[in-house]
């Protein structure tokens, strides 16, 4: 499926967009180790997230959905999952396949962890490592790749692992399989990530500590079920707001945003390019902070964006690239290698889609150089990846022709409804 987009100019709005994936996936697996029911609202309807789903009715937890963003998860705490008759397929998600591994870890029967092949061709060493520290038994390909084959009846030791690179799902796999071993499993991380297994366990009742970089869970919590209410997902929300950005004369109000502080230096590196973005109504769901987000058109200048703030925005820079590209001047971007081993290798994906597209990037290992210009019209691929699809389709509705974005089908992996959501508001995208 291909996405054919014809400039077009967005017009004011006040919408909501999708739940949060992250959350999502951690509602599906804290739940099913809950004791009793956890009723989910908001919950992601994407493919992502349905591929979790799966995988713990697999591992023998019931759960129901009574529409399309309601999940009822009767959990059999934490002892109580059991051995699936067949490998867990995890489709596209990452996130799912190093967290479920976590969690499997120290359960006595024997689990395969697999995916398509952009999954299977992801690196898992990373949490391999750590894992394997504690006392687990994890098989791959000779590259780290999936599937990973996770023997069970392992007895877990709660280590203290600092993390050489910044990742939330590394650090969610330690502290998940921590949940199981023996004594208290920390994890330094060399920079902030996104805290939403934190956030959720405390919600379940489990003891988290955070402190001076230093996150701690003790083994052998009693959780108990808990409704959760899954915030609007500030990273698909990204694409809203960097369309309003570079339209003219928007002004978009996007609903329930999550607004973690783990999750917001998207927003610090768009108002330090000059984005007019305020924050209103902020408030809790739960432990999870959300605020609306009003987004008004603005004109960007480019900036030497502070690698500090990467952890914080890993997952926007395909928009923030496109962002660069629009904006006044010069954009460099640093210390994000960590993009190359994401769904595509998004430095690479994003630097050919804007060059397609008569934007100057120049590469470097772990980073990029964006002149600002003129997006021409053109023909680009996306490699089959959700977030440099979306990405590229903002950048058509302000470019000088008709633009059309190849391979496309992985939208939904994590914004369900992308085209109506963003028709609704004046771009003109239709399927060929």
């Amino acid at each position: 499926m291909d996405f054919v987009v014809t400039p077009s100019r967005l017009h004011d709005a006040r919408i909501r967009v999708p739940g949060d994936k992250s959350v999502s996936h951690r509602s599906l697996m804290l739940g099913s180790i809950a004791a009793g029911r956890t009723e989910v609202s908001g919950f992601l309807d994407g493919a992502d997230c349905l591929a979790t789903a799966n995988a713990m009715r697999a591992l023998g937890v019931t759960i129901e959905r009574p529409s399309d963003t309601e999940v009822v998860i009767d959990g059999v705490g934490l002892h109580g999952l059991r051995a699936a008759a067949a490998d867990l397929d995890l489709g596209n998600s990452g996130t799912a396949m190093r967290l479920m591994a976590g969690l499997l870890a120290a359960q006595p029967f024997d689990s395969v962890l697999t995916g398509d092949e952009s999954l299977r061709g992801r690196p898992m060493n990373r949490i391999i490592m750590p894992l394997t520290r504690m006392g687990a038994v994890i098989e791959s390909d000779c590259d780290g790749t999936p599937p990973l084959q996770l023997r069970g009846g392992m007895r877990l030791t709660g280590i203290h692992y600092e993390m050489p690179v910044a990742s939330a799902q590394v650090k969610s796999a330690v502290l998940l399989a921590g949940l199981y071993a023996a004594g208290r499993t920390s994890v330094t991380e060399p920079a902030v990530t996104r805290d939403h297994t934190e956030r959720m366990l405390r919600h379940l009742g489990s003891e988290v500590r955070a402190r001076d970089g230093i996150i701690s869970v003790d083994g052998g919590p009693v959780l108990t079920g808990r409704p959760i209410e899954v915030p609007t997902d500030l990273s698909s929300a990204t694409f809203i707001v960097l369309g309003t950005l570079l339209s003219e004369r928007a002004d978009i109000l996007i609903e329930k945003v999550g607004f973690s502080p783990t999750r917001t230096g998207v927003i610090d590196i768009l108002q330090g390019m000059g984005a007019d973005l305020s924050v209103e109504n902020p408030r809790l769901l739960g432990e999870e902070p959300v605020a609306d987000l009003r987004v008004r058109s603005s004109k960007l200048y480019g900036c030497d964006v502070d690698p500090a703030l990467v952890s914080l925005a890993i997952d926007e820079f395909p928009a923030l690239f496109v962002a660069a590209a629009a904006a006044q001047g010069t954009t460099k971007f640093s210390g994000i290698g960590e993009l190359r081993v994401k769904e595509s290798d998004r430095i690479a994906a994003m630097a050919e889609g804007m060059r397609r597209l008569g934007i100057r990037v120049e590469e470097s290992p772990d980073g990029a150089t964006v002149y600002g210009g003129r997006f021409t019209g053109g023909d680009v691929n996306c490699f089959e990846d959700h977030r440099v699809a979306m990405s590229l389709v903002m950048a058509a509705t302000i470019a000088d022709d008709e633009v059309r974005i190849r391979g496309v089908d992985n939208v939904d992996t994590s914004f369900p409804g992308f085209r109506e959501c963003i028709t609704s508001i004046g771009a003109d995208v239709r399927v060929v």
